[in-house]
């Protein structure tokens, strides 16, 4: 992952697309891909999030559930704002 897309500990809570959205777009699919296939938390946050749950299991589970839930917001409204933009570049 590029350096300009590191992983903050909370995800964005803006009611309209932000630029980290756009950037982390590909990682809120994962998210949504994993919590489908009923992955565990914890090897989430490690392989998508790139945070240790063991090492930091607040942090790892705070920037789960809110990357989870912006990650579903996007589903349901923000995909919207990409269809309009279109893709971002960074993540063709």
């Amino acid at each position: 992952m590029p350096p300009d897309h590191t992983i903050t500990d909370l995800a964005p809570s803006a009611p309209q697309l932000t630029l980290y959205d756009e950037q982390h777009a590909v990682t809120y699919m994962r998210l949504l891909d994993a919590e489908a296939d009923d992955a565990d938390w914890r090897d989430v946050a490690r392989i998508v999030l790139c945070i240790d749950p063991v090492l930091e299991p607040d942090r790892a589970r705070r920037a789960f559930d809110s990357h989870l839930a912006r990650a579903k917001w996007m589903a349901r409204h923000g995909y919207r704002h990409l269809l309009q933009r279109g893709w971002p570049k960074s993540e063709e």
